[in-house]
């Protein structure tokens, strides 16, 4: 994990975001990129844009990079973090900011595939039509794992890991792609739900995850709980409070994405209501 992107958003949830990102490239030396994404200019077939119509459009969005950039350096400035484009293992956490016009699901799903781990602040209802085209482009479309962070700045990250077992590929890769941070972590609950629908698929069980990870030198242990009329994406937050975990672990849309957003399902459910650190990728 040793580049990290960081789109960033102007809104509430940026020191978190912030926050989070710092967490990880403290502890890995890593690289941040502060990335903003300007939209760009909408274009009307066989009919001109009227120049004061653009003139309005390009000082929004300068205003909007100002102050996410501004929040970036802030942020780094303060916690001692070198601004350095091209930088070696040997100088620690290092940062730099970006600036990219486009379609932003288009440039994080491309742009991302540069990068170890992505990281995004997590949706209000205020900006949830803004964060989850960029959640689907990272998930979809850019390869790399997503760890979404919480409302408000973590205390700790990758103490207490929950793994949301069920059996299927995406969760297999998920946990792949984060095994250095299981690797760090004191305990790795492998969770199962069980009962709940769309819940398990075919696969190795919980205790059979467990002891693959424990040969890798990770404190894992199994569990499983009854769904008892709650969904699988209750169920799994409810527990990995429980269990006092500060990252969730989960593969994303192990079922259908259409019908999940037509229906709801469980990463929708994990996406919309989690309150800790979240680790997931397809």
């Amino acid at each position: 994990m040793k580049t990290i992107l960081l789109p960033l958003l102007v809104d509430e949830s940026v020191e978190a975001a912030l926050a989070t990102a710092h967490m990880i490239a403290k502890r890995y030396g890593s690289y941040i990129e502060g990335l903003f994404i300007r939209s760009a200019p909408p274009m009307v077939p066989r009919a001109p844009v009227p120049a004061h119509f653009l003139s309005q459009y390009h000082d929004y969005w300068d205003e909007n990079a100002d102050k996410a950039r501004e929040s970036f350096s802030a942020f780094m400035n303060e916690h001692g973090i070198a601004f350095r484009e091209l930088a070696s293992d040997e100088d620690g956490p290092t940062a730099w900011w970006r600036e990219i016009e486009g379609e932003p699901d288009d440039v994080v799903g491309e742009y991302g595939r540069l990068f170890d781990l992505i990281v995004m602040a997590r949706a209000s209802p205020k900006t949830s039509g803004e964060w989850s085209p960029l959640y689907d482009a990272a998930l979809f479309d850019s390869g790399r794992p997503l760890l979404i962070a919480p409302e408000t700045a973590p205390k700790t990250l990758g103490e207490t890991v929950v793994i949301a077992w069920n059996a299927s590929t995406e969760t297999a890769r998920t946990i792949a792609f984060a095994k250095p941070m299981l690797k760090d972590a004191k305990k790795v609950w492998v969770l199962s739900v069980e009962g709940a629908v769309g819940g398990m698929v075919s696969g190795p069980d919980g205790d059979q995850v467990a002891a693959h990870l424990t040969r890798g030198g990770i404190n894992a242990v199994a569990t499983s709980v009854q769904a008892d009329r709650r969904s699988s994406g209750k169920a799994i937050l409810e527990e990995a409070a429980a269990l006092g975990a500060d990252l969730l672990v989960k593969g994303a849309f192990t079922h259908n994405r259409l019908r999940q957003m037509i229906f709801g399902g469980t990463t929708r459910h994990v996406l919309a209501e989690a309150k800790l650190s979240v680790f997931i990728a397809h």
